[in-house]
């Protein structure tokens, strides 16, 4: 009896202390987050993805608590920085603020015989911040006046005219080789690794034209420097009502450059919703509206759910534009 005795009490003492080392564990793991996050912008510092992602860091800092800080990773087209992001441990310590090359890159790659950088299901949406037609833009001394003076230059001096961009298949080269189909025209594509470079060279005289989003060059324009000719849009842009749109102009052009925050699939839903609340708690904060807003592009705010659908929509249709483009060594 007493050998039973001793053995039942061991057996409870055994459990008891396997019950308080996995309470002890669990008070151990820190609340999330308990450090720094990293926003991973894959581009140089100067494009949109960059304007946007500064304001929207400061105020998820707030919002969590915890600083969220900025790393630029540019190259590829934003492929790059994508793919970093896309393989990071899904912990909420790395999130990504994408453009709309996101969904072009994959498809790209796939077309060249190349092995993926990442695939769409390795990313989750959270949170869209803006959409913008791209615009045209050159030189405020440029020969071009008018959208129309650009395209019939092109179309006597194929390749003559060049024009700088982000990368192959990014949203900087996609649009010009849109317009460049429909209206017959053949340009030089020059590359750089993201939209703040391509428009130094273009104040520099290295390039002739870029095809950008509005943020990027909004201060150029008032300042005199740069001319937008038109843009890929279908309504006129609230930070320049004057310009006309290259549908108006009989070219059947449409290209928009979006903005949004993206996390590693497989990151737990308890981290993910975190994440969701403070970007949202960013994209009403005033001050964020502010300072995007004066750059030219507002925000125009998609929660998770519908974020996601529409990266899947335009996922399709950029499918077919990359087939269109064909391949670009």
């Amino acid at each position: 009896m007493q050998r039973r005795h001793w053995g039942g009490l061991t057996a409870a003492w055994g459990l008891a202390m396997a019950c308080l080392m996995l309470s002890s564990s669990w008070a151990q793991t820190p609340a999330y987050p308990s450090h720094a996050i990293t926003m991973i912008v894959p581009f140089p510092p100067g494009g949109l993805a960059d304007i946007v992602a500064r304001p929207v860091a400061e105020a998820m800092s707030r919002e969590l608590g915890q600083p969220v800080v900025i790393e630029n990773r540019g190259g590829a087209g934003g492929g790059i920085g994508m793919a970093v992001a896309a393989k990071a441990k899904p912990d909420g310590y790395t999130v990504l603020m994408a453009l709309s090359s996101l969904t072009v890159i994959p498809e790209a790659d796939s077309l060249l015989g190349r092995s993926p950088m990442y695939g769409l299901n390795d990313l989750r949406p959270i949170a869209r911040y803006t959409a913008d037609p791209t615009v045209l833009a050159v030189r405020a001394d440029s020969p071009w006046k008018t959208a129309k003076d650009f395209i019939e230059d092109a179309r006597k001096r194929p390749s003559a005219i060049n024009y700088g961009s982000s990368g192959n298949y990014g949203t900087m080269h996609v649009p010009m080789e849109i317009l460049a189909q429909v209206a017959g025209m053949k340009l030089t594509h020059v590359p750089f690794t993201g939209a703040g470079p391509a428009v130094v060279a273009l104040l520099g005289g290295q390039i002739d034209a870029v095809a950008t989003g509005p943020a990027t060059v909004l201060q150029q324009v008032k300042a005199g420097k740069i001319r937008v000719l038109a843009h890929w849009g279908h309504a006129p842009l609230a930070a320049l009502p004057e310009v006309s749109s290259l549908k108006d102009l009989g070219f059947n052009a449409e290209y928009a450059q979006w903005s949004g925050l993206f996390i590693p699939s497989g990151t737990p839903e308890t981290i993910a919703q975190k994440l969701r609340t403070a970007a949202r708690g960013a994209a009403q904060d005033a001050k964020v509206r502010e300072v995007i807003q004066n750059t030219g592009s507002p925000v125009v705010y998609l929660d998770s759910p519908d974020f996601e659908k529409y990266v899947q929509t335009d996922a399709r249709r950029m499918v077919d534009v990359v087939r269109k483009i064909g391949k670009v060594e």
